[in-house]
């Protein structure tokens, strides 16, 4: 009942307005306990952000992580912090990695030649994921906690607007899902 909100804007598509939001942020002076980097697209057709990189790399991960990279300071003044990093189940049905097993950095933000929206989505939640395994890592031993979740059976919400197709696929698999 003491809880005071307020709304900030961020748009993942623009690491300006990552790094504004950050430095507005910090301006505030409190602290920060918990992160939860949960925005994403899915299914959207090419294109590329100011940064010209892939839209979907973008806004489901490399957002993100740049966030969390100039919010780090605070996280680590705000012990203890969590942050926790949504990703999904469809992680398991992609790699990043070239056949020699290196880290293939073309397959993240790639070009419209080589772009199939669902792997884009997939690529970027396995990303996430190793993000967030990699942060725990790091910061833990200073109070600060990262975990990647999947929220889910297809939790019903409107990211499949992007296609038909998609938005076909889940209303049939709407009766089966969790509501928001």
């Amino acid at each position: 009942h003491k809880a005071k909100v307020e709304a900030m804007t961020l748009d993942l598509a623009s690491l300006q307005s990552v790094q504004h939001f950050a430095e507005a942020f910090k301006s505030k002076n409190v602290p920060l306990h918990v992160l939860i980097c949960n925005a994403a697209v899915f299914g959207a057709p090419w294109c590329l952000t100011e940064d010209d990189l892939e839209s979907t790399f973008q806004v489901n991960h490399l957002g993100h992580f740049y966030l969390v990279q100039l919010l780090e300071d605070v996280l680590r003044r705000s012990s203890p912090a969590r942050v926790v990093v949504v990703s999904s189940e469809s992680h398991r049905f992609t790699d990043i990695k070239d056949s020699s097993g290196k880290l293939d950095f073309s397959l993240l933000s790639p070009s419209k030649k080589e772009y199939w929206a669902m792997l884009a989505y997939n690529r970027s939640k396995l990303c996430n994921i190793l993000f967030s395994n990699e942060l725990n890592r790091r910061l833990s031993s200073h109070g600060v906690t990262s975990n990647s979740v999947h929220p889910g059976n297809m939790i019903y919400s409107s990211i499949h607007r992007s296609w038909w197709v998609y938005t076909l696929l889940f209303t049939l698999a709407r009766p089966f899902t969790k509501s928001m």
